[in-house]
């Protein structure tokens, strides 16, 4: 035990101990990435018996260390090369350590797609469990010759790699987690592997390269990786500032690119058709449409999701039951606004059955309406908020007023969705959009959303914007209220006016700016 308290015995034990980490980290690294292969039940087992299997190979060495130290006497000597049991072994080790990294880098780089979709199939548990025997040999060869030549005392040896592997096992679990979460060291790790087993065939041929160039390599290598990582933490901290409606949809309009960019290469998607429609699929037109509208929501301003004003069928309950009742039944809609004289001065919101319920029963019109009162609320109101107010309505209509307390128009469940899948016309109505050959048929109460993603026009909404429909954005563009026959020019687009009714327009045709043929 004296000797153990001896300076110059500590000194030497710590700097094996040292030693040993340092050479048995890259074998760590590889039995990480080798157990990766395996079913993820049995990893933590294959790493467990790797570093057992490891200790257990090293003290063997060292039990016959008179017999590992010969294997550096040379049995054949040329001018060219120098051959002992020593270099048979690192040549051997040097060609599986090379061919096993560029395997997996292949693996890693080279994106395999196979025409049927299979379930991950996992390497051969004692398969791998043998790479790594043979792996262990290899290091520990190396690691025992080099410990001989530090220290050639068995009991300190052992004390040296023991405490190593505990050490290893301890931090077994940290490297692995540090390599899951940052995916680009395995091609770094496997790198560095690779130049380890071309260091071993070089050396072998005589081909001998300082040990400090190769490991200057190396820490250059990790030091240009922690600036990537640097850079990619960097980025995501700012990515994680910017508003996640931005991100979601810069990441859809990527989605989209690559979807172009597949239909450019037909050729080699009907190689894989069948892996490409059943893993990926192809987005449909609704589906970009529903996307985009759903993150534009929140962007959107009431007036662009409601019926306007002059579109709400409503009725006036100074008008005898019978008229009433007749515009019940002539008007395919299931909520109506129940008014006094005028639209603006609503009393509630009645369904047409239980109304004509009433008007059957001559009961008085006036007492049964006037126990349900409207859901009234501001047309600058938040359209999230909104959402929260039609859901607790539970189906029923919304009244939208100015400041003035004027009615701009309603909001009913169907309306939301309408902002979400586009036009959902009623039996009574055209669709706001009609696609002819070369044109657009357009009502000039459709909101600009909507026409922004049917005519893929960028940027046509502005961000001041103040009014929802195409007619108002024409009105704004030239100053005044248009005259049916004139034409205005909206980027690539022209938006002739077909018809006007009230001073609103009306109806829109809607074409392509010709090209102009440039002069040879």
């Amino acid at each position: 035990m004296g000797c153990f308290l001896n300076s110059s015995v500590l000194t030497g034990l710590l700097s094996l101990i040292i030693l040993e980490i340092i050479l048995g980290i890259d074998n760590l690294i590889f039995l990480t990435i080798l157990v990766k292969k395996l079913n993820p039940k049995q990893r933590k087992k294959a790493r467990n018996i790797g570093l057992i299997l490891s200790l257990f190979i090293r003290i063997s060495f060292l039990s016959l260390i008179s017999w590992s130290t010969s294997l550096t006497n040379p049995f054949y000597i040329n001018k060219y090369i120098t051959l002992s049991i020593r270099e048979i072994i690192f040549l051997i080790g040097g060609i599986f350590l090379s061919l096993v990294s560029l395997f997996e880098l292949n693996h890693k780089l080279k994106k395999k797609y196979s025409k049927k979709l299979k379930k991950k199939k996992y390497s051969n548990f004692w398969i791998v469990i043998l790479q790594i025997v043979v792996l262990d040999a290899i290091f520990s060869l190396d690691s025992i010759i080099t410990a001989v030549g530090l220290i050639n005392n068995i009991v300190i040896m052992t004390l040296a790699i023991i405490i190593s592997m505990l050490f290893m096992l301890f931090i077994l679990k940290s490297i692995k987690n540090f390599i899951n979460t940052y995916p680009t060291i395995i091609i770094l790790c496997l790198g560095f592997l690779l130049m380890i087993g071309m260091n071993l065939i070089m050396e072998v041929l005589g081909l001998y390269i300082p040990k400090t160039y190769f490991y200057s390599a190396i820490g250059f290598s990790i030091f240009v990786e922690l600036f990537n990582q640097i850079s990619k933490y960097n980025f995501l901290l700012h990515q994680y500032t910017r508003p996640i409606r931005i991100r979601v949809l810069e990441k859809f309009l990527q989605i989209l690119k690559t979807e172009k960019k597949k239909n450019n290469h037909l050729k080699k998607i009907k190689k894989n058709k069948k892996y490409f429609s059943k893993k990926y699929g192809n987005f449909y037109k609704e589906e970009k449409y529903m996307i985009f509208s759903l993150l534009n929501l929140s962007k959107r301003s009431i007036k662009s999701i409601m019926t306007p004003r002059k579109e709400i069928s409503w009725i006036n309950i100074n008008e005898s039951p019978n008229k009433i009742k007749k515009k019940l039944l002539n008007t395919p809609h299931n909520l109506f606004p129940i008014c006094k004289g005028n639209l603006d001065n609503i009393i509630s919101v009645i369904r047409a059955k239980e109304l004509l319920s009433i008007i059957e029963k001559k009961k008085n019109i006036l007492d049964f309406v006037s126990k349900n009162k409207p859901i009234i609320v501001f047309e600058k109101l938040h359209s999230i908020n909104l959402l929260k107010i039609l859901k607790k309505s539970k189906g029923n209509m919304i009244i939208v007023i100015n400041k003035f307390y004027i009615v701009q128009g309603i909001i009913t469940p169907l309306d939301f969705l309408k902002a979400i899948t586009g036009d959902i016309p009623d039996s009574d109505e055209t669709p706001d959009i009609i696609k002819n050959k070369n044109s657009w048929l357009i009502k000039g109460s459709t909101n600009l959303y909507s026409i922004q993603q049917f005519l893929n026009i960028k940027n046509f909404i502005y961000k001041k914007i103040m009014h929802a429909s195409i007619a108002g954005l024409l009105i704004d563009k030239i100053g005044k209220i248009p005259s049916p026959g004139e034409t205005i020019t909206i980027y690539s687009f022209n938006f002739k006016i077909l018809k006007i009714t009230n001073y609103t327009i009306t109806l829109i045709k809607v074409t392509k700016k010709k090209k102009k043929n440039k002069k040879k």
